[in-house]
């Protein structure tokens, strides 16, 4: 097989996935414009582009290495950030991906697998846990940015032939997630903690989501590299977990002893969710395998050493 090309491969996800793939034996080429990944989290000694997806100079990433496969995790990630700057959002999200689908097209990539979110895509679940073909309706123009992408894939794979695999995770967390942002409850409160610094709890903190650890969601990528058809799978525990009750296993681990503050609750956040897993189960031969109790005490582990 070709060189396999990771978008957002110096960020939280696509890292670990880099990773992976060179411990597998590929050639990785990783596509990352630094906005929230970090050059360090790339190993030495790889083609690395410092590039926005958007921009017309990706064409050369793909000129120059002809990828067979595309991995696709580069994104505007904050439901925050989509609210305040939907523009923005949309820029990246769909535009970005257009520009990457289209480059696929003319270079014959043989197999996108595209990384879209399973919190943000179906609103509140009317069932629970959520499985994939509740009706799609998003709280904030990044659910709906990244459910643009799944709509064209299908119109691609026609023009085409490649064959994609759309991977719809919880709420990943995990070692080398940002705890400045605005995505990632599990690091912001472990690097707070960690710090003696405040927690702010939005809302009652009786929020439920699925929190899913960053190794699993990867092994669910490295596992659509060797599927024949095309899909589209949730990727969780099937189990949710209150904000609160994170907070307190949070605060066991860390020593913390401070309550924390409850602010009002933001804007396009979904009250409840969690996923059902049984297509990724049979379909991909997939299953999460790192309990919240054990993903927890490695993020605040690795969190402590670096």
């Amino acid at each position: 097989m070709g060189p396999v090309l990771v978008t957002g491969g110096a960020g939280f996800i696509g890292s670990h996935l880099v990773g992976r793939l060179l411990q597998e034996g590929f050639q990785v080429v990783v596509v990352d414009n630094l906005s929230t990944g970090k050059r360090e989290h790339v190993p030495a000694g790889i083609p690395f582009y410092p590039l926005d997806i958007a921009s017309p100079q990706v064409e050369e990433v793909f000129r120059v290495h002809r990828p067979r496969v595309l991995f696709h995790l580069a994104a505007q990630a904050s439901v925050a950030r989509s609210l305040a700057d939907p523009v923005g959002d949309a820029r990246t999200n769909i535009l970005g991906s257009l520009n990457l689908l289209a480059l696929s097209c003319r270079y014959g990539v043989e197999r996108v697998v595209y990384t879209s979110t399973g919190g943000a895509l179906y609103g509140e679940p009317e069932v629970l846990p959520c499985p994939e073909t509740h009706p799609i309706r998003p709280l904030s123009p990044y659910g709906a940015s990244k459910y643009a992408v799944e709509v064209y894939l299908p119109l691609f794979r026609a023009l085409a032939g490649f064959t994609y695999t759309v991977l719809r995770p919880g709420n990943v967390y995990g070692p080398r997630q940002d705890p400045f942002g605005e995505a990632g409850v599990v690091a912001i409160f472990t690097r707070r903690m960690l710090d003696g610094e405040e927690v702010v709890i939005y809302g009652d903190g009786e929020q439920e989501r699925d929190f899913v650890y960053v190794e699993d969601v990867v092994e669910a990528h490295l596992l659509a590299l060797g599927q024949k058809e095309s899909g589209v799978y949730n990727i969780g525990t099937g189990q949710g977990a209150s904000v609160n009750a994170l907070f307190g296993r949070l605060a066991r681990l860390t020593g913390y002893r401070r309550p924390p503050r409850h602010a009002p609750p933001r804007p396009g956040e979904v009250r409840r969710i969690w996923l059902d897993v049984s297509r990724a189960r049979e379909g991909l031969g997939w299953v999460a395998k790192v309990p919240l109790e054990e993903g927890l005490e490695r993020t605040v582990a690795a969190f402590r050493g670096g």
